[in-house]
């Protein structure tokens, strides 16, 4: 037996390398040779190395005996295991010469190494990208093959990476490893975490290129941009209509099936959305939490807020396509619009004359036509409507379920011109 006197007497007849013992020798020559003696029989893989052979084995039997001794995974080889090890400790031996980065294991260091040479000698065969790993070659081709080898146990769903595999399996585990710091909120992945964190420090690095609207999420800025490319890409199977979001569409489908699960515990009302009974709570508690910045004006609905700011920036973004008037208020184009098509709904029950907008009515039922006489109107009966809020009208839709008929005495302090 030979003892460890430093020597190595057995040198490489093909390199410089010399070893101590003669077998070593032996075995590093099939380097050279490309021998393989050592042949798995239950793949088609050969190996050089008996140690090599045995490891490679334990991925058909699934014999792992390297357990970790802080959480209860287990390895099939122990350098694995070793790099595992590296999670609880926290240890990243191997740091960069070009940054601050450092890795727990050599091969991440070099991969990132790769990043600063710019070297990616592992190229696609199907398109043009490279990469600087051949894992992340081999992970890359199944987006070109569909090759999705990484099974859940739980369900039927089958993912390209493994990573992406232990990811989903939180949904079944309800595991949350992601804790903010800020907030008792926890996350199943990092990357919404993250995301998350913004919402405290307030960071929003999403800019649309066509206003100066900032968003701390890339989708949402997505969803805004449709606003300027008028895009609607999600449609309603029950009707016409197509939306900018799935949201939208999801909610509008309530309309078709006549779901409405939220109840108002104050009156008998019910809604399709729990944020329409959110807001329509505060007809009950008065609660105006939607302030404006210009004046001293609230507001219980932050969409009633949006459409009053319009009178101090002055804004229409409402354009009639028949002419050049735009508005405020959509329904005010709605009712420009009845001017350009002849549409005239509201219809007076004294002489039969007819008006394309309630205002205009309005005007002729309170005007000089009627001046100290009494008549008969429909007066819409909604309990929140102030007395000049109360709309006048007949044979439409708001008289058949909010009005009642009233004879009306207009009567002036002199005759109006």
């Amino acid at each position: 037996m030979r003892t460890n006197t430093g020597k190595k007497p057995y040198r490489c007849s093909q390199c410089d390398k010399s070893f101590s013992q003669n077998n070593h020798r032996k075995t590093h020559l099939m380097m050279h040779t490309g021998d393989k003696p050592y042949q798995c029989s239950q793949c088609d893989k050969s190996f050089s190395r008996n140690n090599h052979f045995k490891t490679h084995l334990r991925i058909h039997t699934d014999e792992k005996p390297y357990q970790c001794s802080q959480c209860d995974k287990s390895f099939s080889q122990k350098d694995i295991l070793t790099i595992h090890l590296t999670i609880h400790t926290g240890e990243k031996p191997y740091q960069c010469s070009q940054c601050d980065k450092s890795f727990s294991t050599k091969k991440y260091l070099n991969s990132n190494f790769m990043v600063h040479i710019g070297e990616n000698p592992y190229q696609c065969s199907i398109c043009d990208k490279s990469f600087s790993l051949k894992e992340s070659l081999l992970t890359h081709m199944r987006i070109h093959t569909g090759e999705k080898p990484y099974r859940c146990s739980q369900c039927d769903k089958s993912f390209s990476q493994n990573n992406h595999l232990k990811t989903h399996l939180r949904i079944h585990t309800g595991e949350k490893p992601y804790q903010c710091s800020q907030c008792d909120k926890s996350f199943s992945q990092n990357h919404h975490l993250k995301t998350h964190l913004r919402i405290h420090t307030g960071e929003k690095p999403y800019q649309c290129s066509q206003c100066d609207k900032h968003f701390s999420q890339k989708n949402h800025l997505k969803t805004h941009l449709r606003i300027h490319t008028k895009e609607k890409p999600y449609q309603c199977s029950k009707c016409d209509k197509f939306f900018s979001t799935n949201t939208h569409l999801k909610n509008h489908l309530m309309v078709h099936m006549g779901e409405k699960p939220y109840q108002c515990s104050q009156c008998n009302k019910c809604f399709s959305l729990k944020n329409n009974l959110l807001a329509h709570m505060r007809t009950h508690t008065g609660e105006k939490p939607y302030r404006c910045s210009q004046c001293d004006k609230s507001f219980s609905q932050n969409n009633h807020l949006k459409t009053h700011l319009r009178i101090h920036t002055g804004e229409k973004p409402y354009k009639c396509s028949q002419c050049d008037k735009s508005f405020s208020l959509k329904s005010h184009l709605k009712s420009h619009v009845r001017i350009h098509n002849g549409v005239k709904p509201y219809q007076c029950s004294q002489n039969g004359e007819s008006f394309s907008t309630n205002k205009h009515f309005k005007s002729h039922v309170t005007g000089d036509t009627y001046w100290g006489e009494t008549i008969q109107v429909y007066v819409s009966q909604k309990p929140w409507y102030t007395q000049k809020q109360q709309s006048v009208c007949k044979d439409n839709i708001i008289k058949k379920t909010h009005c009642i008929m009233k004879s009306i005495h207009f009567f002036h302090t002199q005759k109006p011109f």
